[in-house]
């Protein structure tokens, strides 16, 4: 496997960045609702903002990986499940 090229780290950070962006404007709108209180909840926990930010942004990503997988519309349930479920991360992809 070759190394990562500068286009490849330039790439995964913009779509970081993009990600909790996303997750920000969710949680400012309380749209969807989970958003706000997954944040709320973990914050409770003893989480810091960043690590909450990355495990949303890690559930965003995986719904919208498996949506571009499975040709079809975001599925805003099971994405409100998975964020109310967090710290416990969605089960990693075959």
């Amino acid at each position: 496997m070759s190394e990562p090229t500068d286009i490849d780290n330039d790439e995964e950070e913009f779509t970081e960045t993009t990600l909790i962006e996303a997750i920000e404007n969710q949680i400012e709108s309380d749209n969807p609702p989970a958003a706000k209180a997954t944040f709320n909840k973990l914050t409770l926990v003893g989480y810091e903002r960043e690590e909450i930010l990355n495990l949303m942004a890690h559930v965003l990503a995986y719904e919208i990986d498996a949506m571009l997988d499975d040709d079809r519309a975001f599925n805003t349930e099971w994405y409100e499940t998975a964020l109310r479920a967090l710290p416990e991360l969605p089960p990693e992809k075959k």
